[in-house]
C-alpha cells in the first residue's frame, strides 16, 4: 500500500485550476486550530536537495496568512527564514498567528512544523489597498530591455528548461557583463510563468502565491553562477545525480496523478540532458586544475517586498534580473528584481545562504 505523505487523502487534481494551484492548495485542519492548514498534496524533493523546494514553503505560508486577511488587504512584505530541511515524506502543518489587526497594516506571522517543530518561519506584512492617498511619491526600476519568448514557437519551447515538467517555465534571457573579472557586476535574466491559466475562482491571491513560489527558483544558485561554478562541479556528484533520475518515479509520490508523473518524466529527462552536458565537462583532464567545487548550497533567509500585487498575472511571463553584491565568510547574498510583462516592477527579493566551497585540505584538528 502506497505510503500516504500527506494529513488527508489528497482530493482529485481541479482540471478547472492551473497546475500551481493544485500544487499549493491547502486544507484547514479544524482540530487542531481555526488558523491551522496543511499542503494537500505532496511537495516536491529537487534532486540534491536537502529537503522540500523552499518556494512551496514560503508559497503555502502566504497562501495560509491571505486566508486570515480581509479581501480588501495585500501582502506588501514577507520575511523568511528556513530552519530546518523539510521532509517530503511528513504532511506539514502551517500554523497562522493574528499579531495585529490595524486600519492600515495587518501583521502575521507562520510557522510550518513537521515532527512539532518549525522548520519554516515568516512574518509577513499586509496593508489595505489605496490606503496611501491620492497624492503619492511614485518612482519604480525600469524592466531592462529584453525579448521575451515567442510561443508560437516550437524551437523556444523545446529550449524551456521546465520543459514539460513542474507548475512552471522557465528561460533564459542572458547574462550582463558575463565576461567581467568581477562577479558582482554581472546580472542574469530569465523569464518565468506559471503554466496553464490561473482560475477566477483563485484570483489574485493564487497570482501572489505563485509569484512567491518562483522567486525561490534559481536565486541562491545566483552565487555559484556569476563565479562560474556549475552546481554540480564534482564528476562523482554528477554521477550520483544521473544515477538519482534513471527512475524520473522516484521523484514523486506514488500519490501524485499519473498526469503530474509523466511531467515528471519529460522534465527528469530534460535535467539528465543538461547533467550530462556538465558531466562531459567537468571530466575533462584540463579542466582539472581549475575546478572550484560547491561543497554545500542551502537558502538562509528570504524577504519579498509585493510593490504592484494586483497589477500583474503570474501565468504570463515575468522578467527577473538577479546579481550578487556580496559573498564571504561561507555565505551569498543575492538581489532580485521582478517585472510584469507589462514592464511594471511587481516585487524585490533578497536571500542569503550558506555558500560553501570544497576545500583542498580537510581542517586541521585544533589542539
Amino acid at each position: 500500500m502506497a505510503k500516504r505523505v500527506t494529513l488527508f487523502e489528497p482530493p482529485p487534481l481541479d482540471s478547472s485550476k492551473a497546475p500551481i494551484e493544485n500544487v499549493l492548495e491547502l486544507t484547514p485542519v479544524i482540530d487542531i486550530g481555526p488558523d491551522v492548514f496543511t499542503n494537500t498534496r505532496p511537495l516536491w524533493h529537487p534532486p540534491g536537495a536537502r529537503g522540500i523546494y523552499g518556494g512551496a514553503a514560503i508559497a503555502q505560508s502566504l497562501a495560509a496568512a491571505m486566508r486570515t486577511v480581509p479581501s480588501d488587504f495585500a501582502v506588501h512584505s514577507m520575511h523568511c527564514y528556513f530552519v530546518l530541511a523539510g521532509d517530503s515524506e511528513i504532511p506539514i502543518l502551517y500554523h497562522v498567528e493574528r499579531v495585529r489587526d490595524g486600519r492600515s497594516f495587518i501583521t502575521r506571522t507562520v510557522q510550518a512544523r513537521q515532527r512539532g517543530r518549525p522548520i519554516f518561519t515568516t512574518t509577513l506584512s499586509f496593508s489595505r489597498a489605496n490606503s496611501g492617498g491620492k497624492k503619492k511619491l511614485e518612482h519604480a526600476t525600469s524592466m531592462p530591455a529584453v525579448t521575451l519568448p515567442d510561443d508560437s514557437s516550437a524551437d523556444v519551447k523545446r529550449k524551456f528548461y521546465n520543459a514539460g515538467g513542474g507548475p512552471f517555465e522557465s528561460h533564459k534571457l542572458g547574462t550582463v557583463n558575463r565576461d567581467s573579472s568581477k562577479p558582482e557586476d554581472k546580472r542574469i535574466r530569465r523569464c518565468m510563468r506559471a503554466r496553464g491559466n490561473i482560475s477566477e475562482a483563485g484570483g489574485h491571491h493564487a497570482h501572489l502565491s505563485a509569484l512567491a513560489y518562483v522567486t525561490d527558483s534559481y536565486f541562491i544558485g545566483t552565487v555559484s553562477r556569476v563565479h562560474d561554478i556549475p552546481r554540480f562541479a564534482s564528476p562523482a556528484e554528477l554521477k550520483a545525480a544521473l544515477n538519482a533520475l534513471k527512475n524520473p518515479s522516484d521523484l514523486d509520490d506514488d500519490e501524485i496523478s499519473r498526469a503530474f508523473k509523466e511531467l515528471k518524466e519529460e522534465e527528469a529527462a530534460e535535467l539528465r540532458r543538461r547533467l550530462e552536458g556538465a558531466l562531459s565537462k567537468a571530466e575533462d583532464p584540463k579542466n582539472k586544475h581549475k575546478h572550484k567545487e560547491v561543497g554545500m548550497m542551502v537558502s538562509l533567509d528570504h524577504s519579498i517586498y509585493f510593490h504592484n500585487p494586483w497589477a500583474f498575472r503570474a501565468d504570463e511571463w515575468m522578467v527577473t534580473e538577479m546579481e550578487s553584491p556580496w559573498a564571504g565568510e561561507g555565505r551569498g547574498l543575492v538581489l532580485q528584481s521582478i517585472w510584469s510583462k507589462d514592464g511594471i516592477l511587481i516585487a524585490t527579493c533578497t536571500q542569503e545562504g550558506v555558500v560553501r566551497l570544497k576545500q583542498d585540505e580537510p581542517p586541521r584538528s585544533k589542539i
